[in-house]
């Protein structure tokens, strides 16, 4: 009898994740908080603090803001940033101007969105969360109308840059993009002056993106704030593998206007 209700007991306690688009300011407060946990906190990052505990700057009013929350405790747990072509706009450019010359890319400025900032709470990494946000932003481009995602993708440097600098080296070879699409680092990573480590651990978010048929794009930039090695991807919509989107249940979750 112990076993049964300690079972239920579990089954009870199951999360049961439900995603949708920030629309209050409470919301977005809520999405910020998470960021902050996971980028400032989680990475020690010190010189980033905040007294508000907030991780937010001057994008964050012009984009849409996927989140994934648990019903059960009404926490957010996942989040990904998305600039639409129209936030773009108003803005001026879109974040990874910070970090690359995107001049080759003006001619799709009008059909990309740029994703960035994904992240999901430490006791929620099991899968589920990051299948929910992957099939809602695709939902959400084509919903855009939208045919390519663009974003930086980062790489810890915290082991000197050794496994960033064979992971670029592993990647480059499959998966760089057409000469067009190339992307000019303003402040570059100097992965040939490091040596490689003996095996690549691509980060997993970087990983689903190759399998998704996302492109890199040129040499990585350096961050010397969040201490990584960030690669500028390019992802056609219709590079997506089908056995790959239908695992990530594409085109079947609908997204809360």
């Amino acid at each position: 009898m112990q076993n049964t209700t300690m079972a239920v007991r579990e089954r009870r306690a199951a999360p049961r994740l439900v995603t949708g688009i920030a629309t209050t300011p409470e919301e977005l407060r809520e999405v910020q908080r998470l960021r902050y946990r996971v980028f400032i906190e989680g990475m020690g990052l010190a010189s980033l603090a905040r007294a508000d505990g907030l991780d937010c700057d001057e994008f964050d009013e012009h984009c849409d803001h996927l989140l994934v929350r648990d019903a059960n405790t009404l926490q957010v747990v996942g989040t990904y940033r998305l600039l639409p072509p129209a936030g773009a706009r108003r803005v001026g450019r879109v974040y990874s101007e910070n970090e690359f010359d995107l001049g080759r890319l003006n001619v799709l400025r009008g059909r990309m969105v740029e994703a960035g900032r994904a992240c999901i709470h430490p006791d929620y990494r099991g899968g589920s969360v990051i299948m929910l946000l992957w099939a809602a932003l695709a939902e959400y481009m084509r919903k855009q109308g939208a045919e390519y995602l663009v974003g930086c993708a980062s790489i810890s440097l915290a082991d000197g840059g050794h496994n960033a600098v064979a992971v670029y080296r592993q990647l480059r070879e499959a998966h760089m993009g057409p000469s067009e699409y190339r992307v000019t680092p303003h402040l570059p990573f100097p992965y040939e002056k490091i040596s490689p480590a003996l095996s690549a651990s691509i980060p997993p978010l970087l990983k689903g993106y190759m399998r998704s048929g996302a492109w890199i794009c040129g040499d990585p930039a350096w961050d010397p704030d969040f201490d990584s090695a960030d690669l500028f991807l390019l992802m056609p919509l219709a590079n997506l593998d089908a056995r790959y989107a239908k695992h990530y249940g594409v085109g079947e979750l609908a997204i809360a206007a």
